[in-house]
């Protein structure tokens, strides 16, 4: 058995799996076993399906309505399994017919699936999906799928924050191949620190999400998996260029050293050296900006022994000078002739993973993996101050095996996190030091037909929380074909970081004001919710060729405390603990609908309904839009013999009105106007090897006017550039080249 064992660590699924059927598929040549790349493997009668890897290996999901697996590929011989196992090792059989009798096709895998296996309500996008905008970092990631809001932080920094469920990040959890990565310090710029071109995929995982990955995650999880130097193409260049000056390159280097070890090196650098100011404020629409990211992957796998191991280290420079169009620092900063601000961060991030399947029980595994990162931000807003250093630690061991059989499965583990902080805001100092040490323990369910559930707990232990369980449970079932409804239900909580998650109060003059309850942290109690979701899809097939799906999710978030941010006084801001009702509704209906495998209709209608009890009164929640509209539709030719062809997508978003809050410009419950976003982009395929990209954003030219709050008195008292309901440049064109060797 021991030659069979799956290569599953290559995306750390085997450490986080779902019900899910593994394998590798061999042929024979010489006497010898060679793996079988690129063979097709799909359930009979279903479009689920997936092709073999470098390896040969593969992972799919289960389908609830077939145990038949049919595996393919030219000159051999087509097979049909019956599975009643997790894992399979098949060898092929060469067809010695001069001329085959059949020729299988199967559909591609889509780059946007809503999974019907999953328990949990969870959207993958792999890599094709993010080629279809101009995702240069991971916060451009979600312009093509509706699950995410994207909306632009404040009128200087041109950093995009993104929300779920009606809620900022901070209250996701956002990791890096299930290890806690946006978090604290980085919460304000940590989207831009993850270059588009080395995310592999992204889950998006809506509501409380599993124990096994800590308690933060109150509205839902991101993760993101990186590309594998075993797998990842041995050469690959991204250029990109954009009207708004904006120059990037990427480049990725894989080897492999032997039948054990792999290394790949990953470059990227951008920088914006032009000035723009399209609303004649004086001010800067996007600042000059230069970053430069460094990363240096290791990967061991040893197949007979069931041992697979990464080792990455990443270093990452990101400055950015905003303000005014005449704004020198060397001459300027302290001092009240230009208003100008620099933002300059370092961060230091080294990780180790080990996992191990047991070679005579392949169902059976534990994985340990560790992260050390080390954040240094520097940066000044006018005659304001802002600076955090955040040293972090995080360890994590997991265990998982079966109860009974392969449908009875469980996960045990233990995680220990420590985390310092060291800010200074105008001169007062805040420091503190968060310790935690959790265990955890997940048992899954599922009947292989219509019924799944999950169940988890998790024991924490915390310095400045205390100790506290964290339950959350998962269910799916399938009373119709093609008919799933998922319920789920979880608590979370988490440490406002009330400076670094709202670094956006620094483009303002508005006073700082904390009401301390003599809490733990910035004398603040920690925040705590309880999130409960519904979930319903439903697919048609209209012929063959045609496939709809529509789905339907409703969730409800409920703080029992929360940090309030209140900006409804002018001229100041103001945090204090929830003394009341707080809560966020949200609703989405989506339609999504394929023809021949070639084009891809999706739409998308949300409501929100994010309201809090604020000092002033209950009110909506500001600068959120309650109604919000996206659209959709991709398409791509046929592929000649040559290997050319040609990808369009078109996106529509529309944006409700939003709340805003008082100033000296905007009346008291006022609203921002609603608005339309187009997006477009067209790639031309020359080969396997080479294309080309041309795409614009927002190219309507929709911009919000007079963004600046007191522009020409940004000294004054009401200065402030954090109003912001719209994007502020207007339309962006780009273009740039993909090269695959």
């Amino acid at each position: 058995m021991k030659k069979y064992i799956f290569i599953v660590c290559l995306s750390w699924g085997m450490v986080y799996s779902q019900d899910r059927l593994s394998g590798v598929i061999k042929h024979q040549e010489n006497n010898k076993n060679y793996p079988l790349i690129g063979a097709s493997v799909f359930w009979k009668n279903t479009t689920i399906g997936t092709v073999t890897d470098m390896e040969g290996a593969f992972q799919l999901e289960r389908a609830p309505a077939t145990d038949l697996l049919i595996i393919s590929y030219i000159g051999f011989i087509t097979d049909t399994l019956k599975i009643d196992t997790s894992f399979i090792s098949h060898q092929m059989t060469q067809n010695q017919k001069d001329e085959l009798d059949e020729v299988t096709l199967t559909q591609s895998r889509k780059a946007s699936q809503k999974s019907f296996i999953e328990t949990q309500n969870i959207l993958k996008l792999s890599s094709e999906e993010l080629l279809k905008a101009a995702c240069c970092n991971l916060s451009e990631s979600f312009e093509t799928n509706p699950a995410i809001d994207v909306n632009f932080a404040d009128a200087l920094t041109g950093t995009k924050q993104i929300k779920m469920l009606g809620l900022s990040s901070p209250y996701l959890l956002i990791s890096e191949e299930n290890i806690p990565m946006v978090r604290g310090a980085s919460q304000a710029y940590g989207l831009t620190f993850t270059p588009g071109t080395w995310v592999e995929s992204i889950q998006i995982s809506k509501g409380a999400g599993s124990v096994t990955n800590g308690f933060e995650s109150i509205a839902g999880q991101i993760n993101t998996e990186l590309k594998k130097p075993l797998t990842d193409i041995p050469f690959f260049l991204n250029l990109f260029a954009s009207i708004n000056g904006r120059y990037e390159m990427n480049t990725h280097f894989n080897h492999r050293l032997n039948d054990y070890w792999s290394t790949g090196f990953y470059l990227h650098g951008n920088k914006r050296t032009q000035k723009f100011d399209n609303n004649n404020d004086g001010f800067l629409d996007l600042p000059v900006s230069e970053q430069i990211n460094l990363m240096n992957r290791w990967q061991y796998t040893d197949l007979e022994n069931g041992w697979v191991s990464f080792l990455s280290w990443r270093y990452m420079n990101d400055e950015k000078l905003l303000g005014t169009l005449s704004y020198n620092p060397q001459k300027d900063r302290g001092m009240k002739s230009r208003w100008g601000s620099e933002i300059i961060t370092k961060r230091w991030d080294a990780s180790f993973k080990v996992g191990y399947v047991f070679p005579e029980i392949p169902y059976q595994s534990f994985g340990f993996q560790t992260a050390y990162s080390s954040h240094d931000q520097d940066s000044y807003y006018g005659l304001r101050t802002y600076d955090i250093n955040q040293q972090s630690l995080y360890t994590n061991l997991i265990f998982n095996s079966i109860i009974g059989n392969t449908l009875n499965k469980f996960k045990v583990g233990l995680n220990y996190s420590f985390d310092e902080y060291v800010e200074q805001v105008d001169g007062d100092l805040y420091n503190r030091t968060d310790r935690n040490v959790g265990s955890f323990f997940e048992f899954s369910h599922d009947n292989n037909d219509n019924f799944s559930w999950i169940a988890g707990i998790r024991v924490d232990f915390h310095n400045n929380f205390g100790s506290f369980l964290t339950p959350r449970i998962h269910v799916r079932y399938i009373p119709l074909e093609e008919f799933v409804i998922r319920l789920s239900a979880g608590s979370g909580r988490k440490a406002a970081n009330i400076f670094a998650e709202n670094q956006t109060l620094f483009a303002t003059n508005r006073a700082i004001n904390i009401q301390s309850s003599q809490g733990k942290i910035y004398g603040l109690n920690p925040e705590k919710a309880w999130n409960y979701g519904l979930g319903l899809s439903k697919s048609f097939y209209i012929g063959s060729p045609h496939k709809m799906s529509l789905s339907a999710d409703y969730y409800i978030t409920r703080f029992t405390d929360q940090v309030l941010v209140d900006w409804e006084s002018p001229r100041q801001i103001s945090f204090y603990n929830l003394e009341g009702h707080s809560s966020a509704k949200s609703f989405q209906l989506e339609l999504d609908y394929y023809y021949r495998n070639f084009l891809n209709f999706r739409a998308a209608y949300k409501n929100y309904d994010v309201q809090m009890d604020y000092k002033s009164g209950f009110m909506q929640k500001p600068l959120l839009a309650k109604n919000r509209f996206f659209a959709n539709l991709s398409w791509e030719s046929k592929i000649s013999s040559m290997d050319k062809q040609w990808r369009w997508d078109l996106t529509y978003h529309y944006v409700g009105v939003q709340r805003l809050v008082h100033n000296i410009v905007d009346r008291p419950r006022g609203f921002s106007p609603s608005y339309s976003l187009w997006n477009t982009q067209l790639t031309r395929v020359f080969s396997k090897k080479f294309e080309i990209y041309l795409g614009g954003e927002n190219i309507g030219n929709y911009k919000q006017l007079s963004p600046i709050i007191g522009a020409n008195d940004s000294f004054g008292a009401d200065f402030d550039a954090a109003q912001i309901y719209a994007p502020i440049f207007g339309g962006m064109l780009y273009s740039g080249l993909r090269l695959k060797i």
